[in-house]
């Protein structure tokens, strides 16, 4: 019996063809598009805003390009180049960044870590405090040059003269030192304004690492007996270390390419005149639009350069994060 419903058995139903998988592929693609589709016209825009301008600065930094005498317009290759490269004038103004870019990025990363470790305490009213701390990073670049340059230093009735003065009648001295800080000390006034300006923005990024530090770890160096310094050189400084290369990376970015203090302060006289300002200045006023284009890209691609440094760092601290979590 179990033999015939065996052999009376129908034969076992054939599996189903599988479906094709490139209709899967092609609607993936158009599900990917489609969720890229709203980002295309920010696309179009930032490269119709920065790309294309750009673009153009190559192609003029490659001509001998006079706008007085636009006939006598010349292909020169890279000779506009080797003249910024070879121009003591440009050389001074590489040189002057530099100083003005370290000297305000050091300030300011020094300056925003004492405040970042002082609000990291608890005590009343420090959401005021920081929000006061934080309201010099927020000011226009050319109004806050502008502050600097009347209400501060103005020899005649600049707050820091008179803080001199009343300083020389409190002690006795009948003629106070009154100083012209712009004519007396040029570059020192233009990196004092831009290290107010950018040490809230430092106070930011070192706050934020301060809190993301592990407090377990702190807590049992101090209970092995270890002093408050020796937990900020060892444990808290450590910890900081990527969030200070990230400070000084973007600081670096934004200060090399500066131009409202210098111009507004001091026109770039008396050996304050930066990259960002001669090459102001090579276009606008000398007109030689070649030469202006070359120093702009050199500008530009060392801008990349420190831009590049800045992602990979910006990259690893979020994978220490990712990792630690």
């Amino acid at each position: 019996m179990t033999g015939q419903l065996t052999a009376a058995s129908p034969p076992p139903a054939a599996s189903p063809p599988r479906a094709p998988a490139r209709p899967a592929a092609a609607s993936g693609r158009l599900r990917a598009w489609a969720t890229r589709a709203p980002l295309l016209p920010a696309l179009v825009f930032l490269i119709a805003v920065t790309q294309l301008p750009f673009a153009a600065t190559l192609f003029i930094s490659v001509f001998d390009w006079y706008a007085l005498d636009p006939g006598g317009r010349e292909f020169t290759g890279l000779s506009n180049y080797g003249t910024v490269l070879s121009d003591p004038r440009l050389r001074s103004s590489v040189v002057t960044t530099v100083v003005l870019t370290v000297s305000v990025v050091l300030a300011s990363l020094l300056l925003g870590l004492g405040l970042a470790l002082l609000l990291d305490r608890s005590f009343r009213g420090r959401g005021l405090v920081r929000t006061m701390l934080i309201a010099p990073f927020l000011v226009v670049p050319v109004a806050a040059a502008l502050l600097w340059k009347h209400a501060l230093y103005n020899p005649e009735y600049g707050l820091f003269n008179g803080a001199l003065a009343w300083l020389g009648g409190l002690f006795g001295v009948d003629d106070p030192v009154q100083p012209d800080w712009l004519s007396d000390m040029p570059l020192p006034a233009v990196a004092a304004s831009l290290v107010w300006q950018w040490t809230p923005f430092m106070m930011l990024i070192l706050l934020a690492g301060l809190q993301s530090r592990p407090l377990e770890t702190a807590e049992a160096a101090r209970l092995d007996g270890a002093g408050s310094w020796q937990v900020f050189r060892y444990l808290t400084l450590p910890h900081l270390r990527r969030y200070l290369e990230l400070g000084a990376l973007l600081g670096s970015i934004y200060i090399v390419q500066h131009f409202d203090a210098v111009f507004t302060l001091t026109a770039g006289s008396l050996g304050t005149a930066n990259l960002p300002y001669t090459i102001y200045h090579t276009f606008y006023k000398a007109h030689e639009y070649g030469l202006a284009s070359a120093a702009g890209v050199l500008v530009v691609i060392g801008s990349i350069a420190i831009a590049v440094f800045a992602l990979r760092v910006v990259s690893s601290l979020f994978s220490e994060e990712v990792s630690g979590s």
